[in-house]
């Protein structure tokens, strides 16, 4: 699972600020945990979807903390885009 990315590349945690930066188009890649709840990640999920945005799963919220550098658990990661290039950053 590449969540080595999360690790090395621009990131915004937590559903509510990945739903915000989808829906300005500044995401590249969404990181959902696995046993994060439905009504927390659906929102994400659908707009990721209709903005086909891929989304990489991970086994629990404690290994994607884990994986975005923080000492907590997390639901939901995302990937941010450089808009001055269009690159990950």
């Amino acid at each position: 699972m590449p969540l080595q990315e999360l690790a090395a590349g621009k990131r915004v945690v937590g559903a509510r600020s990945v739903y915000r930066k989808l829906i300005k188009s500044e995401i590249v890649k969404v990181f959902v945990a696995r046993d994060a709840e439905k009504k927390v990640i659906e929102s994400v999920l659908k707009e990721a979807e209709a903005r086909s945005i891929p989304v990489e799963w991970a086994d629990d919220s404690k290994i994607l903390g884990r994986a975005c550098l923080i000492e907590r658990p997390a639901a939901v990661a995302g990937l941010l885009i450089d808009r001055r290039t269009n690159n990950i950053r």
